[in-house]
Formats: structure tokens, C-alpha cells, sequence
């Protein structure tokens, strides 16, 4: 498993936007996104901060469900 990056939440929203997901709503400095198939995957919340530490970031892709080698292919193609 490879070690995940301190990133922005610019960076994941990238990201998240390329694999369906889209903001739905924001509430102070939280996001909510939607996937485009709401059936199939739920929705999640991602914090507007200029860096996201690992285990956010983690918990994050728990939700997804993503590995984390899956999310650093989709963030080297940004």
C-alpha cells in the first residue's frame, strides 16, 4: 500500500469530479458530493481546507469505497 499525500481539498475534489461525483450543497466549510449513481454509492463530506491530512483523506476513501492506489493513479493523471 503506498502512503498517501497531504492534499488540499481542491486536489480531491478533482478527483472525485472525474470518478462521478459532484458538490450537491456546501455548508460553511463543508462540501457535500453525490455521485451521479446515487443508487450504488453514497454520499460523502469533504471538509474545505487548504490541506487534508492522511487520515481524513483515508476515511474519505473508506467511504468511497477507493483504494488508495486507485486514488494516487486518478491523482497522477490531474
Amino acid at each position: 500500500m503506498s502512503q498517501l499525500p497531504i492534499l488540499s481539498s481542491n486536489e480531491i475534489l478533482s478527483v472525485l469530479i472525474r470518478i462521478g461525483y459532484s458538490v450537491v450543497r456546501q455548508r460553511g466549510s463543508h462540501m457535500r458530493l453525490q455521485h451521479n449513481d446515487s443508487n450504488t454509492y453514497h454520499p460523502i463530506t469533504v471538509p474545505a481546507y487548504k490541506e487534508i491530512d492522511r487520515s481524513l483523506l483515508r476515511k474519505i476513501l473508506r467511504d468511497i469505497p477507493m483504494s488508495v492506489d486507485d486514488f494516487l493513479k486518478w491523482y497522477k493523471e490531474i
